[in-house]
C-alpha cells in the first residue's frame, strides 16, 4: 500500500497518527503582553486532528517582534498562555511544535522596546511597510548586528527553546524562511557582512547552524525542525544563486538528525526564480515536510513517491478545523475568508463549521 496522508509516521520518539501537518500561520490575535488567550486555545484545540501542528511564529525576545498582536515565548505570561494551548491539543491526542521566530529587519521602532532600531545582518533598507500602533509606516534601515552580539541572539533562541519545554510543546521549528532574521543571514541579498557571518556560504550558514545546535541541545535534534523558503521574495528577499545556496544549507543540516526540513515551495511575488526542489530535497537525508499549494491528490502523490514525508496545509486548515476528516471522507472544503486572516476576533478564526 503506498504511503499516503493517513499513514502514521515515526519521527524519532514521536509517533504521528497521520502525515497532515498544520502549517505555521500568522493570525495576529494574541492577547495582552503578546500572550496566547482563550480564543487561541480554542483555535488550536479545534485543529488537533492534524498529525502535527506547527504554531504561528512566536518571538524569541522582545526585540524579535515584527508585527502587532503576535505571540511571544519569552515571558512568564506567554509561557502560561502557550501551556493552555498545548494542554488543549494534547487533550485531543494531538502533537504540537512551536515555531521560533525573530523578525530581524522586518519591524519598526514603534514595535521595539524603547523605540530602538530593528536589527539585521546588514544595514540595508528593505522595501515594504510595517503595521504599527499608528497604522502603516515604511520600514526603516535596520542596525547591523555586531559580531559580539550574535552569541546573545543564539542564547535567546536557546532560552526560548527551554521555555517551550516548560510550555509543554512536543518540539520546535526554527523559522529560517520568508525574509526573517535567519533567512536574512542566509541570502546574499540581505547579508553584505565581511566578518565570519557573511560572504561565503559557510559563513552565511554559521548563525543558523549555531542556533540549530543550541536548540537541539535543549530538545534533542529529533524534536527540532527547520523551515526554508528558497524562492520566496517576500519581505524584499533575494539571492544571487538560490539553488546553490539552499542545496548547501540543506546539506549542512545533515550534521543533525533533525525531525524534519520544512520547505516552503512558493514565491509570494510575481517572478519566482528557476529552482529544482527535487534536487534540494535530495540534498537533505532526513524527513521532508512539503508546503506550498498542495491539495489532497498532489500531497498523496508526493508522499507515495517518497519526495515528502509530511505535507503542510495552510489556508485550508484556517477554513477547515477538521481537515483530516474532510480528506478521509472526500468531503467538500470550506472556503477561506481572506478578509479575516489577520487580526480581529473569533470571526474567521474559530467559527468555521466542522462536518456535522
Amino acid at each position: 500500500m503506498p504511503t499516503n496522508l493517513f499513514s502514521p509516521l515515526q519521527m524519532g520518539s514521536l509517533s504521528l497518527t497521520n502525515r497532515i501537518a498544520m502549517a505555521p500561520l500568522t493570525r495576529n490575535r494574541a492577547g495582552a503582553g503578546n500572550a496566547p488567550q482563550a480564543m487561541n486555545v480554542e483555535y488550536y484545540r479545534q485543529r488537533a486532528s492534524a498529525g502535527l501542528i506547527v504554531t504561528e511564529g512566536a518571538q524569541i525576545s522582545a526585540t524579535a517582534v515584527g508585527y502587532l498582536a503576535t505571540p511571544g515565548i519569552h515571558s512568564t505570561g506567554q509561557i502560561a498562555g502557550w501551556k493552555q494551548v498545548t494542554d488543549a491539543v494534547h487533550s485531543r491526542g494531538g502533537k504540537i511544535f512551536l515555531q521560533l521566530w525573530h523578525c530581524g529587519r522586518v519591524s519598526h521602532p514603534s514595535l521595539q522596546p524603547g523605540g530602538i532600531l530593528p536589527v539585521a545582518p546588514s544595514a540595508i533598507l528593505p522595501a515594504g511597510q510595517a503595521f504599527t500602533p499608528t497604522g502603516w509606516q515604511p520600514l526603516v534601515t535596520p542596525r547591523a548586528l555586531e559580531s559580539s552580539e550574535l552569541p546573545g541572539i543564539v542564547a535567546d533562541y536557546r532560552k526560548a527553546a527551554q521555555n517551550c519545554v516548560e510550555a509543554g510543546f512536543d518540539g520546535v521549528e526554527i523559522h529560517a524562511a520568508n525574509g526573517y532574521l535567519l533567512d536574512q543571514f542566509i541570502r546574499d541579498g540581505a547579508n553584505r557582512r565581511t566578518d565570519a557571518y557573511g560572504g561565503s556560504l559557510e559563513n552565511r550558514s554559521r548563525l543558523l547552524l549555531e542556533v540549530v545546535g543550541a536548540v537541539a541541545g535543549v530538545w534533542g535534534a529529533e524534536r527540532v525542525g527547520v523551515r526554508f523558503s528558497p524562492i520566496n521574495s517576500f519581505n524584499d528577499m533575494s539571492d544571487s544563486d538560490p539553488q546553490r545556496t539552499f542545496d548547501y544549507m540543506a546539506t549542512a543540516l545533515n550534521a543533525f538528525d533533525l525531525a524534519y526540513l520544512h520547505g516552503m515551495e512558493l514565491d509570494f511575488g510575481a517572478n519566482p526564480p528557476d529552482f529544482d526542489f527535487a534536487q534540494f530535497r535530495r540534498c537533505f537525508k532526513g524527513r521532508y515536510m512539503a508546503n506550498g499549494g498542495y491539495d489532497q491528490a498532489r500531497a498523496n502523490a508526493a508522499l507515495a513517491s517518497g519526495y515528502a514525508d509530511l505535507v503542510a496545509f495552510g489556508a485550508s486548515f484556517i477554513a477547515n478545523p477538521d481537515l483530516p476528516e474532510r480528506f478521509a471522507r472526500n468531503a467538500p472544503l470550506n472556503t477561506p475568508d481572506q478578509a479575516t486572516f489577520y487580526g480581529g476576533d473569533e470571526k474567521g478564526y474559530t467559527d468555521y463549521p466542522a462536518l456535522s
